[in-house]
């Protein structure tokens, strides 16, 4: 089982158990973005067994009356193996869901695997019009560029401003900085996109710019944020805006957990406070 320092942030180890979250928070307002976790497999074995998983996923939210849709990390269905195998078994998930009438959101992971996960993305959303998203870091330099081009394509596209360390050589490194080119990668899409955007952040400050944006250009977006992360303020902002919450759940939920304690000083102290009172 999942101790209680870690379930705030991870909705237990099964499909089942994500569901039951799901609607919980269904009820507040706030729709889902399902994530099994794993990644970085180096075996077709595992890659297979998660393609599987979401697609009997996509199968049960058919069947339910839960609103959710799915994420997936290209290193989880085979992008560490052979570009080939994470195309075609991405593929296989979103016919999947076009066929119920669901959607894919495709994660992004280091800047190592943006080329082929945009790629991935130009051809299906191509194919399945209003059936993928993209996620897009903002840290990196060649983001503008990237965006620019996503522009002209179907589908959604998340702005995040990236969780990956990466190099100086590709990626910015101050905050200020990152946080500069945030603001202006949004104002970008407010502009040039007709749709699908989607402001992945729990700054209330890039909150704030994008309701501003709104009111600006009116182009439709959504807002997303973590399980366990300012829900307060997510229940908050679904009063007035489409508000998703991403929901991780699986039994490789240590990593997860604690990449998410390390990465913000409030979660850590959450998680203390969690130890220290039980």
């Amino acid at each position: 089982m999942i101790p209680p320092i870690a379930d705030r942030f991870v909705a237990g180890e099964s499909a089942e158990s994500a569901l039951e979250h799901s609607r919980r928070v269904n009820n507040q307002g706030i729709s889902c973005i399902l994530n099994q976790l794993g990644e970085h497999y180096g075996d077709s074995t595992n890659a297979e067994a998660d393609t599987h998983a979401y697609l009997d996923l996509l199968g049960a939210l058919d069947s339910s009356d839960v609103t959710a849709c799915v994420s997936i990390k290209p290193s989880q269905i085979g992008l560490d193996i052979a570009e080939t195998e994470f195309r075609e078994n991405l593929a296989r998930i979103v016919q999947r869901a076009h066929n119920c009438n669901n959607f894919v959101w495709v994660d992004m992971e280091d800047h190592q695997t943006t080329d082929a996960t945009l790629h991935a993305f130009e051809s299906l959303s191509t194919k399945y019009d209003g059936t993928v998203g993209v996620c897009i870091q903002s840290n990196l330099e060649r983001t503008r560029n990237d965006l620019k081009h996503l522009a002209d394509l179907p589908g959604k596209v998340r702005l995040v401003k990236g969780a990956y360390d990466e190099p100086s050589a590709v990626a910015l490194q101050e905050k200020s900085a990152v946080d500069e080119a945030y603001r202006a990668h949004l104002e970008f899409m407010f502009k040039e996109f007709d749709n699908g955007i989607a402001v992945g952040s729990h700054d209330p400050a890039m909150i704030s710019h994008a309701k501003s944006l709104y009111e600006e250009y009116r182009t439709p977006f959504e807002i997303q944020m973590l399980m366990g992360v300012r829900e307060d303020a997510q229940r908050e902002l679904a009063a007035e805006y489409e508000v998703w919450q991403y929901v991780p759940y699986g039994s490789k939920w240590p990593s997860y957990f604690y990449r998410r304690v390390r990465e913000r000083k409030e979660n850590l102290l959450f998680a203390l406070r969690a130890i220290l009172t039980k």
